[in-house]
């Protein structure tokens, strides 16, 4: 056996979020060690949309160049279009401009981006490996693991041969067959089968020469009896991925098979390569715990739910940044003893949500619709079902309510302010400084956005032009040795942002507290933002 290492944080899965997280780390100067069973490689990218809140955390870490500027095209127009056929009538379309051509939406200084997961996946590679304390390695796989007090011990096999780590804490960042998830005993609860489908990866160099229907992105078939398959350009060049939506017994295809169903999508012949060919199940399960112990869950191994709407990579990266924070302040000490607890308290909520939607997405999408009438032909019929599926889906493409809007207002390590709570509406994001939710995004005069105020540390935002006095605060969190940065704000737009003079926002950009003054006792604040339990805790503001 090979001679045993230490470090904090043993993160199990390279994939997108386990690297996210093992970056963050490495980005608040904490030491992690990532194991990856596979090489890395990607045959088939299965995220291809980096969503709006995790393009924010991408541009705290700086990766905004590499992501706006990966290989996908930015001159690539993202109209979705209901078609009969490639080559045959279109039903609807949804006109979505080139990535170089959109803007991001008042409420953020950022948009989301189209970066498939075998573009985003190398950069985030890129992210962890920047840091000293982030060591990564391919081809090794956990075999078992052994949790005491005071940490994990991980058996590992790589090559054949074993070795032992030892880690504080370990994150489970391995997919849905997550061994971390079956070796900490937690069971899934939810719907363990909704469909069955399979994505067909092809190759063809001059697709849009066949049609006249010009760059579309995504591709939504439809026949009389609903939806029945989509493709997505997944380089904006050559590769295609066509998905055949399938059903409960969906049967496994052969190449003949998946040219038959491709063949009937285009509408036409034409010369192309299959590249993989890979059938999978669309789920709707959550884990019954995000954690036990120095052991989490994060990502896939948390939850699984349908791609439609783009929400489980992101849902991930969320998961990331929200442990990630809490993993820093308990190895250096000033994280009380309920502040990982509130990982699961915070996130499995979210998790329940974003899988609900998403399986929605999928009902609307499958679901029957069309005329009243029986009698009118199969065309009108057609086009009357392009025009109702083009207006139910929209809820599935514009879905920023979704990756924005959520809230941790129940979480013990919340202050409320006992304001009412914002709709949770999937497609409409209202901003709010409401405690529990994102800190909203303001233009500042230096050409910042208050997101970038935010990540590091806990961070009080004195706002307006006499802002009280809120150096008690500050003493409090220095007493407990919180890192807490206290920063001015004059601008009047921000005030009326976030409504009170006073906010406290976390490392990961949530409003933890807020208020006039400091009318409650500030190392109470504190101690509640940080995860000490306070028996006498009156949680006000």
């Amino acid at each position: 056996m090979a001679a045993a290492v230490d470090t904090e944080v043993l993160v199990i899965g390279a994939g997108p979020v386990g690297l996210a997280l093992a970056g963050d780390l490495g980005w608040r100067g904490h030491r992690a060690v990532v194991i990856e069973q596979s090489d890395g490689s990607i045959a088939q990218p299965r995220q291809d949309l980096v969503g709006i809140r995790s393009m924010e955390f991408c541009r705290r870490w700086g990766l905004l160049d590499a992501v706006e500027n990966c290989p996908y095209p930015r001159d690539y127009a993202m109209d979705i279009a209901y078609v009969t056929s490639v080559t045959g009538e279109e039903l609807g379309r949804e006109p979505r401009p080139p990535r170089g051509k959109a803007s991001p939406p008042d409420y953020s200084p950022q948009k989301r981006e189209r970066c498939p997961q075998n573009m985003f996946d190398p950069i985030l590679r890129d992210f962890a490996r920047s840091f000293n304390s982030v060591s990564l390695r391919y081809g090794a796989r956990l075999v078992s693991y052994e949790e005491d007090a005071a940490g994990v011990t991980a058996t590992v096999e790589s090559g054949g041969a074993t070795q032992r780590i030892r880690a504080r804490y370990l994150a489970g960042c391995d997919g849905a067959g997550s061994t971390v998830r079956r070796r900490a005993g937690i069971e899934l609860e939810g719907k363990a089968l909704l469909t069955k489908s399979t994505n067909i990866l092809f190759r063809c160099t001059d697709f849009n020469s066949l049609h006249d229907k010009g760059d579309v992105y995504r591709y939504v078939f439809v026949s009389p009896e609903g939806v029945w398959a989509t493709m997505v350009a997944i380089n904006g060049r050559d590769n295609w991925r066509f998905q055949y939506v399938g059903a409960a017994e969906a049967p496994d295809l052969s190449e003949s098979d998946a040219r038959a169903l491709i063949q009937r999508a285009v509408g036409c012949d034409f010369d192309y390569e299959i590249l993989d060919i890979m059938p999978w199940s669309r789920r709707e399960l959550v884990a019954a715990s995000y954690g036990k112990g120095r052991v989490f869950l994060v990502g896939d191994a948390a939850h699984q739910m349908s791609p439609t709407g783009g929400f489980g990579m992101n849902t991930g990266i969320g998961d990331a940044v929200d442990v990630g924070w809490k993993l820093a302040a308990a190895l250096e000490g000033w994280g009380g003893a309920a502040l990982l607890d509130s990982y699961d308290l915070e996130r499995r909520p979210i998790g329940l949500r974003n899988v609900r939607e998403a399986s929605s997405n999928l009902m609307r999408m499958t679901r029957p619709v069309g005329p009243d009438s029986k009698d009118l032909p199969e065309r009108e019929t057609l086009l009357e079902m392009g025009r109702q599926i083009s207006r139910i889906m929209q809820r599935e493409w514009l879905a920023d309510g979704v990756h924005l809007g959520y809230v941790y207002d129940t979480s013990p390590i919340i202050c409320p302010d006992g304001t009412p709570p914002v709709p949770d509406d999937p497609v409409v994001y209202t901003p709010s400084a409401r405690p529990g939710g994102r800190a909203p995004h303001v233009w500042l005069r230096d050409g910042r956005s208050t997101l970038d105020l935010f990540g590091r540390n806990f961070v009080l935002l004195r706002l307006g032009t006499a802002p009280p006095d809120a150096s008690a605060l500050s003493a409090a969190a220095n007493a407990a040795g919180m890192p807490l940065e206290e920063i001015d704000v004059a601008e009047p737009e921000v005030l009326d942002s976030y409504a009170q003079a006073l906010v406290l926002v976390r490392p990961d950009g949530h409003v933890a507290w807020r208020g006039a003054g400091l009318s409650a006792d500030a190392a109470e604040i504190v101690d509640c933002v940080r995860g000490v339990p306070r028996p006498s805790r009156t949680r006000q503001g």
